[in-house]
């Protein structure tokens, strides 16, 4: 299934430090080899400051407790800068700690600017050194540091561009402490800015945009409202746009959020839109299987995308998260849509055929025809479909009152017929107008 794992396309946008956790899910799921992961990390390393790490999968990697010089040249490098850092930042970090002393701080930056140089002598320089010291400490690997600093330099910072990179480092460091709640609203705030800000270039926001998108797969799958969550953001205009230009991967993530979130059939038809306009461009099948149902009408093929459609979730490191419970492990994800998927195979099946032998929709919902039974008689009871179960005859029969796929086509057909005719004449009728005058 490596060929299914979109970790090439999602790395490139994404802070390297948010690819680890990738990189650990892949390893766990072994969909590569051991080496190939081992020598990935210590690529991504190389760039941090996260040496100890990278000298400790060296180790693994090479069975040797011998490391490169330049690891230990690295090492040095780093807790030299970080000490500098550290008494650069110190008069603002000892003031930031003073409780007494942070109560003297206002909502208005430039008091507060002024407030710090006439009586505590901190100016521009101990800020940009709080900055700096924050980026660094996140360098190596002290997310909760980083994020207490970044907060605290973004309430001083009056450079917007700079106070933007500062979110964009806290909204990373949450991400990876794990801290979802804060890291939703870091995530709103951001979105605020990047719809709202001036950018240079159109694409400088789209790309925005992409990034943003990209780092709330973390959130958006650890949270409780997050299928929601993911359509809120990624079906808007702009976004789905921007999914479309440039990251048209993401569609897997919202094709499973709308398969499993009941409550958005709404919005769903204009996404199945996208999906059969994108289908150049991207599919797997997760979005092959929207498009067997609902496209295509092939539930021979819509049942063969739905067992694909299980491995993918399985090693997909957002959709694949497991849940441990005692001595089991399951993947809710995982259950919730081959539930909702075979939901959707029923429902459109039926809207085509009056009378369905159990047998053939048992085969069609990948389950034996004692559990096909039960499914629907339960599906039956608690849904709106018009429909009954004549166990004599093996069959499910819909009521007549319910239209099929084919009649819907047609009344769509005529309504069409009617509009077009009655757009013609209104043409015609202006046509005339302007000829007369």
């Amino acid at each position: 299934m490596a060929q299914y794992d979109l970790t090439p396309r999602i790395a490139p946008n994404l802070d390297r430090h948010l690819v680890f956790p990738l990189l650990e899910f892949l390893q766990e799921r072994q969909l590569y080899p051991d080496e190939e992961i081992l020598k990935a990390k210590i690529e991504l390393l190389s760039k941090t400051n996260m040496v100890d790490y990278a000298m400790d999968i060296h180790k693994s990697l090479y069975h040797t407790e011998e490391v490169p010089q330049d690891m230990v040249e690295r090492r040095a490098e780093v807790v030299a800068r970080l000490k500098a850092l550290e008494e650069a930042a110190a008069p603002l970090v000892a003031f930031l700690q003073n409780p007494n002393a942070v109560q003297e701080l206002r909502a208005d930056k430039h008091y507060n600017l002024q407030m710090l140089n006439d009586r505590y002598q901190i100016g521009p320089q101990q800020i940009e050194a709080l900055y700096q010291y924050a980026k660094f400490q996140f360098e190596c690997g002290n997310y909760s540091g980083a994020a207490d600093y970044l907060y605290q330099y973004r309430a001083l910072c009056t450079n917007s561009e700079r106070s933007l990179s500062a979110l964009w480092g806290k909204f990373a460091a949450e991400i990876l402490m794990p801290n979802w709640d804060t890291a939703l609203e870091e995530l709103n705030r951001l979105k605020e800015i990047i719809d709202s800000k001036s950018f240079a270039s159109p694409m400088n926001q789209v790309q925005s945009r992409i990034w943003l998108m990209h780092w709330s797969l973390y959130i958006f799958f650890n949270n409780d409202n997050g299928r929601t969550q993911i359509i809120d953001l990624f079906n808007q205009d702009k976004y789905i746009n921007a999914i479309q230009t440039s990251a048209p991967h993401l569609l897997r993530y919202l094709a499973t959020a709308f398969i499993v979130n009941k409550r958005r059939r709404t919005q769903f038809k204009d996404f199945i839109k996208v999906i059969q306009q994108e289908q150049h461009s991207y599919k797997d099948p997760i979005t092959e299987f929207l498009a067997c149902v609902y496209v295509n009408y092939d539930f021979d093929g819509a049942q063969k995308k739905m067992r694909e459609c299980e491995e993918v979730i399985l090693n997909d490191p957002f959709l694949g998260k497991r849940v441990e419970d005692g001595n089991f492990s399951t993947v809710p994800l995982r259950d919730e849509f081959l539930e909702n998927a075979r939901l959707f195979i029923f429902e459109t099946y039926c809207r085509i055929h009056r009378r369905i032998d159990m047998g053939v929709l048992a085969e069609k919902l990948n389950l034996n025809y004692e559990e096909a039974e039960r499914w629907i008689v339960n599906l039956i009871r608690g849904s709106k479909l018009d429909a009954k179960i004549d166990s004599k005859s093996g069959t499910v029969l819909m009521e007549p009152n319910h239209l099929n796929v084919y009649e819907q086509l047609i009344d769509h057909t005529k309504a069409l017929s009617g509009r077009t005719y009655k757009l013609v004449g209104q043409v015609l009728e202006h046509g005339q107008t302007q000829a007369t005058r």
